[in-house]
């Protein structure tokens, strides 16, 4: 499968902004496809994840509560809805994705990924 990250942009803190990872050559029927960022200087880092089956959703304990990632089946995307940035969500996110359902413990670790897209930036002023 080819992931595409889009909708990356720059907003103000406390506003909102949506990005996609749209999913081509296969479905994600049996995948979970995560959300990780990178900031200038900082490790990749997990943002939250998902379960195409069933639709169960994690979070990094950094964005709960004011991220959320959801599926549009018919599209064969996902999204993270984001609110209420801070300047320290400013990063490149990546969308990544795995055709198996990983227990919830491994999520966070990038290694159990095969699948990347090319990451889209998301720039939060203060």
């Amino acid at each position: 499968v080819q992931l595409q990250a889009s909708g990356g942009g720059l907003v103000q803190a406390g506003g909102s902004l949506r990005v996609s990872c749209a999913g081509s050559g296969r479905t994600f029927s049996g995948y979970t496809v995560a959300w990780f960022r990178q900031a200038p200087g900082k490790e990749r880092e997990f943002v939250a994840a998902i379960r195409w089956s069933g639709g169960g959703s994690f979070y990094a304990d950094s964005v709960k509560g004011r991220f959320s990632v959801s599926r549009e089946i018919a599209k064969n995307t996902v999204y993270l809805q984001m609110n209420s940035l801070k300047p320290e969500d400013t990063a490149v996110y990546y969308c990544a994705a795995v055709p198996r359902l990983p227990i919830m413990s491994s999520l966070s670790r990038s290694q159990i990924y095969d699948y990347w897209g090319q990451g889209t930036l998301v720039t939060v002023s203060s």
